[in-house]
């Protein structure tokens, strides 16, 4: 069985681990803040102090943390990934990042003898507890395919496309598609309360179109009832709108409406809707004044 680590063990990453337990494999796990770690450790999971020791005792090497940045810090930091370095050492990222910084980490990585791959993930630990993650996946694909059998217990589609960052490149495309509809959907209910109709029947007429979405089929319903248990918070999504603008510059692309959307989910972190679900846009919109 393959050995497999996990650095970063937030909603996401602790959910990916879980399942990757309860499927037999040999986990160990780190995190920044070790209370985080508590669920793997019941289950079974060995936790370490340090990125380098997750290294030692794995041949696949999950990290989901916040940003690229911190993707660098646990990999090249003190005490990090590479300092736990070993023959056949494979790195899969999944956090959400800068494919142009990807590429950069990659090949940092490959001046220490370790392969790293993308593997970013659509799907929140709702889903991720099942292994039913959809899965974008770029670099070696020997490698890859070598190590098929971790990759396939977490998600329940898997799409190769190919050559380092571009699987980070569609994972920023995906993402843009949540920012979007989550503000579309905001926009739709607060209209539809401002002529008082049920917000219900709105979304029972849009749910009967071309035009429905798995996010107005469930999310919204827990939208009109002002519920925002986060699964990815809107502090997060305002995170990747920042990468994905950032990217947009690098490959010299206009973006404009997810460099405006990025404008409202900052100014919804400002009046402190963060670390709700990213839902709460709508709880946000809500309470704007018109002009």
């Amino acid at each position: 069985m393959i050995r497999v680590g996990i650095i970063g063990t937030g909603m996401l990453g602790s959910a990916v681990g879980i399942h990757l337990l309860d499927s037999g494999f040999e986990l160990t796990a780190y995190n920044r803040t070790k209370s985080r770690t508590v669920e793997l450790a019941k289950k079974g999971a060995k936790i370490v102090n340090f990125p380098k020791d997750v290294a030692r005792s794995s041949d696949v090497v999950i990290t989901i943390v916040k940003n690229a940045d911190a993707v660098k810090d646990v990999s090249f930091g003190n005490k990090g990934i590479v300092e736990g370095r070993h023959d056949g050492l494979v790195v899969a990222d999944m956090s959400t990042i800068n494919p142009v910084e990807s590429k950069i980490i990659a090949k940092k990585f490959s001046e220490h003898g370790i392969t790293m791959l993308d593997t970013p993930v659509m799907g929140g630990p709702n889903v991720a507890i099942d292994g039913k993650l959809v899965m974008m996946a770029s670099g070696d694909k020997t490698i890859f395919e070598k190590h098929r059998k971790v990759f396939d217990t977490i998600s329940n589609q898997i799409f190769f496309l190919g050559e380092g960052g571009t699987a980070h490149a569609v994972k920023l495309a995906m993402n843009i598609q949540i920012a979007l509809l989550a503000l579309a959907i905001s926009e739709g209910i607060t209209l539809a309360r401002g002529a008082n109709v049920d917000p219900e029947i709105f979304l029972k007429i849009l749910n009967s179109t071309y035009f429905k979405t798995g996010m107005s089929e469930n999310k919204a319903y827990k939208m009109i009832k002002d519920s925002f248990e986060p699964t990815f918070t809107l502090t997060n999504l305002k995170k990747d709108l920042d990468t994905i603008n950032e990217a947009a510059r690098a490959f010299g692309v206009n973006l404009p409406i997810s460099t405006k959307a990025n404008e409202i989910f900052q100014k919804a972190v400002d009046a402190g809707f963060g670390d709700l679900d990213y839902t709460a846009i709508l709880a946000y919109i809500k309470q704007l004044k018109q002009k």
